[in-house]
This record gives C-alpha cells, sequence and structure tokens, in this order.
C-alpha cells in the first residue's frame, strides 16, 4: 500500500507538512511582531522550540496523519502562512490553526489555507467536527472562520485570554 500524501493544493497554495529543513524561515514567521502577538501571545520563542514544534508536527504525521501545514505560494514558493490540525489545553483539544505572514494579510490566504485543512479532516481523516478558538480581538480570525461556516460556540477566559471557541459539523 501506498503511503498517504499530505500535500495539499488551493488555487494558489501548495501546502505541505513542515520538515527540518523549513525551521528558519518557519521560525522567521512566527516571531514576526504582528504574527506572534495572537499566536504566541507575543513571546518570541527560541529558534528550538520551532524546532521542536516541527519535529512534534513530523512524529504526528507519521503516526496520525496530522500536524502542521506550510503553506508556499504558486508563483515564487514563497512561505506565506501554515495551518494545521493541533491540540490545544487540557484537557486536550484537536482544534484547527492558522496563520499568515504580515506580508500575505488581506488577500484571502488564510482562508484558503484554512479551507484546505478542513476538506483534509472531514474527507481523509472523516472527522465529524472541527473545532477552532481566537483571541477576542483577533477579528481576521474571527473572519476566516465565518467564512467557512464555524459556529461561535461559547466566550470564556482561558489562561487569561478572552477566547472565542468555534465549531464545524461536517
Amino acid at each position: 500500500m501506498t503511503p498517504p500524501l499530505f500535500e495539499l493544493e488551493t488555487p494558489r497554495l501548495r501546502l505541505r507538512p513542515f520538515r527540518a529543513a523549513d525551521v528558519p524561515a518557519l521560525h522567521d514567521l512566527w516571531t514576526d511582531t504582528d504574527v506572534r502577538r495572537f499566536l504566541w501571545d507575543g513571546e518570541i520563542i527560541p529558534l528550538d522550540r520551532t524546532a521542536a514544534v516541527v519535529a512534534e508536527s513530523e512524529r504526528l504525521f507519521a503516526t496520525e496523519r496530522r500536524g502542521l501545514w506550510g503553506g508556499w505560494t504558486r508563483a515564487g514558493g514563497t512561505l506565506c502562512g501554515f495551518g494545521g490540525l493541533w491540540t490545544f489545553r487540557d484537557p486536550p483539544e484537536l482544534e484547527l490553526l492558522y496563520g499568515l505572514g504580515r506580508a500575505h494579510w488581506g488577500q484571502g490566504f488564510a482562508t484558503e489555507i484554512a479551507a484546505a485543512i478542513v476538506q483534509y479532516a472531514v474527507k481523509q481523516l472523516h472527522m465529524a467536527e472541527i473545532r477552532a478558538s481566537t483571541d477576542v480581538p483577533n477579528d481576521a480570525s474571527v473572519r476566516v472562520l465565518e467564512r467557512l461556516g464555524f459556529t461561535l460556540e461559547r466566550r470564556a477566559v482561558v489562561g487569561g485570554l478572552d477566547t472565542l471557541f468555534f465549531s464545524l459539523r461536517g
């Protein structure tokens, strides 16, 4: 049997699982002031933390067929963003995750990335429900989830952050 391919395509992007060679580019994206504001709550994470996340993602793809994808533009091959299915909080909850580099905001790339991953989750992983959360002030992320048909389920303060929780039933 041929192993499953995890590469996804959208009209403007190629998504593939992150590899160790991608760590420097991903770290640059994740430590950008505007990106880390909601992703890492403003923290400048060290390079080895990015490397550890990529290593965990590689393990998850090998064992659970999920993890983090990088989104590269078809025109030029630039890393513009990322997305994935990742576990957050305690007790653990699997959620859709996505983000973009500042230069790519406002062009619909986040919706493309998130939609491709939702489609993968439904068709390949047979997920009946997909969850997502975002900080209340992250209006752009809320708009992406609404465009994809997610429903707001609740608002709660988690870890000191005012958070919105969404779900999409497949």
